[in-house]
């Protein structure tokens, strides 16, 4: 600033040591000071030219800083005539960044990051709306697409997800490790709340790079994930939508585990996982708390009895819907336990699919009765075929002589025949002792009946020889 004060003083010497002017004068016209005024700037520039001139790159993070600062503001989206043409501007600019954030050679300075990262937190972070619709997505837990609510928001919050996953992709996890902290991924993982399929996939896709990516923030992130599954399983019976999703990155991370599995894994299963099969709403993440489970057997087919003893203790009682699904998943856990274990399992697993054909709602039985179609299902019940043909005989006459689905009696049919072939001499026998069974609870039933028939006719003699009894009451 000394030297641009300066210039004009050095501006006024030169006048004053130059040659005289013509005695010609000039006018003082608009236009002479004008040019007059154009000369001076021009030299001004010209002589300090590394002072006032910014360099492109000053320029070029100072434009960016200013796109950052309009998108830093957040609409409502509650009118959408209100302010459309600012939500279209601020649209464009995002897409702007994204532009700038996906070609960028060089990684960006802190100068950027720091402004970027509380743009992003300022329209992402955001009160969510309560959960709606928790009875349909227990029986449709499939159609997301006709349940949840499009966010109106959402044109911008795709582009921000963008944004957020090429910074985390392109940039050192150092660092971003001072923006991105343990308060920015707690809200992230709240979000995962959202009712909008579109946007929970764009966390997943975010949350996971991070998990990747960021190893210093692995042990937290899955305490954090583990809190929400506990706290869903018993602190709330409200729905989650985010469970599934949440699920899908577990079960990457649980593919990326090395054997043998670490103490803290295993807990994971027995004190997480298991207790998942709780929830009356585990119809909507079902399938991706199969895939977990099953990664965790098959890394360690040891594990497989834990889960099923598990799975057992918290089987239904009148949702046929989680019956269907558990006898599948009990299906392909017993294709990958350890054959040491069938012995010890056969029994308990055979008594509740016995329990499960002899279901008076015909999905369930069917399901439980095609369960004999899997020969490793049978290899493990022949292990212990002495305590568990009893059980399965029972269950097969029952169904026989009582159920009331023509399909269910012929599937049975078929399942006692491949019984009678495997161990006709044990079935016969089993057969014989049932028959017995039956027989004596009759006649138990008889004498229970004739006694009860004794005591109501000595009551009745004697209330009749007894004279009646008269209660005076005194005025």
């Amino acid at each position: 600033m000394g030297a641009m004060r300066n210039s004009p003083k050095t501006e006024i010497g030169a006048a004053r040591n130059s040659p005289k002017p013509s005695p010609r004068r000039r006018s003082t016209t608009l236009q002479y000071l004008f040019d007059l005024d154009s000369r001076i700037s021009g030299s001004d520039l010209t002589g300090n030219n590394s002072i006032v001139r910014r360099s492109p790159i000053e320029s070029e993070n100072e434009e960016l800083r200013s796109v950052i600062s309009y998108c830093t503001f957040s609409y409502p989206f509650t009118d959408h005539a209100e302010s459309a043409s600012h939500q279209d501007l601020k649209r464009l600019k995002l897409v702007q960044l994204l532009s700038i954030v996906k070609t960028s050679k060089k990684p960006l300075d802190d100068q950027i990051l720091q402004p970027l990262c509380s743009m992003i937190s300022a329209n992402l972070f955001r009160p969510l709306p309560p959960p709606c619709n928790t009875i349909a997505i227990s029986i449709l837990p499939d159609d997301d697409d006709l349940i949840a609510a499009p966010a109106a928001m959402w044109p911008h919050l795709q582009i921000l997800y963008d944004i957020l996953l090429r910074l985390v992709m392109n940039t050192d996890a150092k660092a971003l490790r001072d923006y991105i902290d343990h308060s920015f991924l707690q809200s992230l993982l709240a979000l995962f709340q959202s009712e909008d399929p579109r946007e929970r996939e764009s966390l997943k896709n975010v949350y996971h790079r991070v998990y990747s990516k960021f190893t210093f923030y692995r042990s937290f992130m899955r305490k954090a994930m583990n809190d929400v599954f506990l706290h869903y399983v018993f602190e709330t019976d409200q729905r989650h939508c985010g469970i599934g999703d949440l699920l899908e990155i577990w079960g990457s991370i649980i593919n990326g585990f090395t054997v043998p599995l670490k103490e803290e894994h295993k807990l994971f299963l027995m004190r997480v996982l298991v207790p998942l099969h709780k929830p009356k709403g585990m119809q909507a993440y079902h399938r991706q708390l199969a895939y977990c489970v099953s990664q965790f057997v098959q890394k360690e087919p040891v594990l497989g009895g834990v889960a099923i003893r598990g799975i057992l203790k918290y089987w239904p009682v009148t949702n046929c819907q989680k019956e269907v699904l558990l006898i599948g998943e009990m299906e392909e856990l017993v294709e990958n336990i350890d054959p040491e274990q069938y012995r010890k399992l056969s029994l308990p697993i055979c008594s509740q699919i016995t329990k499960c054909l002899n279901s008076w709602n015909s999905q369930v039985a069917e399901r439980a009765l095609y369960v004999w179609n899997n020969e490793q299902f049978v290899k493990m019940a022949s292990q212990a075929i002495v305590e568990v043909f009893p059980v399965l005989v029972e269950g097969m006459e029952k169904n026989l002589k009582w159920h009331w689905s023509k399909s269910v009696r012929q599937l049975t049919e078929n399942v006692k025949a491949m019984l009678e072939d495997m161990e006709p001499g044990l079935y016969t026998k089993c057969l014989q002792k049932l028959d017995l069974q039956e027989s004596a609870a009759r006649q138990e039933e008889l004498r229970r009946k004739e006694k009860w028939e004794r005591i109501e006719v000595a009551a009745a003699s004697k209330q009749f020889l007894q004279p009646p009894r008269y209660i005076s009451v005194s005025n």
